[in-house]
């Protein structure tokens, strides 16, 4: 703080007040500097960026080979619509359909509780019981790892899992940023342990005007 100091002296019957070069007391900002410092050290180690694990597999070359890789069965198709809207379907449209316009049918989910994770969680059921069984089984005692074990540990019962589904998300080009966030929460919500992101292709994108009514609409104009 500053501190002006007056002197009164005399002088021919006036008193006249002398002003001194203030002074400014440094101590309050060292300590106020010591606490900015703590809390910025704090907070820095509080927020450190969370990153959520992508499993890409290789890259596959044609749609043939992609599924002969996977049982048609376990392929989960997920379509990030226009309008927040969501789609899925099931196996692979094989060339002979497609080529002739024959396209199986969108079924329309939602990003509820209800919607998109209830399918995740329905065909994931296998590899969900495994991982609860072995995070019961840390919780109890009964086994002891440390934190970056059990997590190196649940990450491998998903890289041998041979039952889950496999997701491949596709967007159409009217999707949007926030629905590529929330399909990406469902996937860590659901514990799929294989997904990808995959390119739309233009039979994909056929279904998805067809499911909107876009298709109808484009060949009345």
């Amino acid at each position: 703080m500053a501190e002006i100091i007056q002197e009164e002296k005399a002088k021919g019957g006036k008193k006249k007040a002398k002003k001194h070069p203030p002074h400014i007391d440094m101590t309050p900002m060292v300590d106020l500097m010591c606490l900015l410092i703590t809390f910025f050290m704090l907070t820095t180690a509080f927020s450190k960026a969370k990153i959520m694990e992508i499993v890409l597999p290789e890259k596959l070359e044609t749609p043939d080979e992609q599924r002969s890789a996977v049982a048609e069965s376990r392929n989960v198709n997920i379509i990030l619509g226009p309008d927040n809207r969501l789609f899925w379907y099931p196996g692979a449209v094989k060339p002979a359909d497609y080529n002739n316009n024959i396209f199986p049918p969108l079924v329309e989910l939602d990003y509820s509780a209800t919607g998109v994770r209830q399918l995740l969680l329905d065909k994931n059921k296998t590899l969900a019981r495994k991982i609860k069984e072995f995070q019961d089984k840390v919780l109890t005692g009964e086994i002891v790892l440390t934190q970056d074990s059990v997590v190196g540990s649940i990450r491998k019962l998903k890289s041998d899992d041979d039952t889950g589904p496999f997701v491949q998300i596709k967007a159409y080009k009217e999707a949007n940023y926030g629905n590529f966030v929330d399909i990406l929460d469902e996937m860590n919500i659901c514990g799929i342990g294989r997904y990808m992101f995959v390119d739309i292709t233009w039979y994909e994108e056929k279904m998805v005007e067809l499911a909107t009514g876009k298709a109808t609409l484009a060949t009345s104009n």
